[in-house]
């Protein structure tokens, strides 16, 4: 059989798969761009070496992979090292960095900064490593609602990258509402945080899944945007495409604090296909 490969081009987006949701795709040049950035989601309990394959998968089908690496879920440095090294062999040299969603760490390392502090990515010729960024902050490291703790740790991070030579990025939570990002990278601009962000954004959804999601996910402030959705039954059957944060992200383009806002990157919650189909034919930032 004869794979159609989509050529639209270089991509200003990047998306997420899990091994598992990676199977069901027969190849990806089917569906997405050339050297498109795939994020691979490393569940808790998803074996190592299923990351390994996707990703060599992924490089076969011509996608740059970048899998996550979530800190509690490794039990030691000598582990990490083991990982970083057989995806550098592979061809990888991306990861995000994660603490991971567990309570409690496998190991000594919990959280992304240690992670960086290994000095592992930089000894097997990682070049690029993206870090997580919360518009509408994380109650499980800020309990109170704030942004405080969450801003510090994009600081150390911004540090870090300051004395290495990686290239440290920012990938956002997918949220719904303009008006949180838009306050989150003001607290960024007065914290002098300067890093290239990828904004997240939930592919397209059904509007019942996507609120069990955003849920599940923490995302506050800007769920009210579906609520108020939900109420229209003429659109509770139809998915959610994240058009207003697009639409209002092209609007800003001129507005300095979205300077650093590079790229977009997909959550495909309702499939990958859905989400990769929607990601080509929109209008990303430049």
């Amino acid at each position: 059989m004869t794979t159609k490969t989509v050529t639209n081009g270089p991509t200003t987006f990047s998306i997420e798969v899990m091994p598992r949701t990676a199977k069901n795709i027969d190849d990806f040049r089917r569906i997405l761009p050339k050297r498109t950035t795939v994020y691979v989601a490393h569940l808790e309990d998803t074996p190592i070496e299923e990351m390994f394959f996707t990703c060599k998968r992924l490089i076969s089908e011509g996608m740059d992979p970048m899998p996550h690496i979530p800190a509690r879920i490794v039990h030691n440095t000598g582990e990490l090292e083991d990982w970083v090294k057989e995806y550098s062999s592979l061809g990888v040299d991306q990861s995000l960095l994660l603490a991971g969603n567990g309570k409690t760490p496998k190991g000594e390392l919990f959280n992304s900064i240690q992670l960086l502090e290994t000095g592992v990515f930089e000894k097997h010729a990682f070049k690029k490593i993206q870090i997580a960024g919360h518009p509408e902050g994380n109650k499980d490291i800020d309990k109170d609602g704030s942004l405080e703790k969450t801003i510090n740790a994009l600081k150390a991070k911004q540090k870090f990258g300051q004395n290495t030579k990686l290239q440290i990025g920012i990938t956002t939570q997918f949220c719904f509402d303009p008006q949180p990002v838009i306050q989150w990278l003001e607290v960024l601009e007065s914290e002098q945080i300067d890093l290239p962000i990828s904004l997240g954004l939930a592919g397209p959804t059904r509007l019942k899944s996507l609120i069990k999601y955003a849920i599940m996910c923490g995302v506050g402030p800007s769920i009210s945007v579906l609520k108020k959705r939900a109420k229209d039954l003429t659109k509770l059957l139809l998915p959610f495409e994240p058009t207003e944060m697009i639409d209002a992200l092209n609007s800003s383009k001129k507005n300095k604090l979205f300077r650093n806002v590079h790229s977009l990157h997909f959550f495909p919650l309702g499939g990958i296909e859905a989400s990769a189909a929607f990601a080509r034919n929109i209008s990303t930032p430049a």
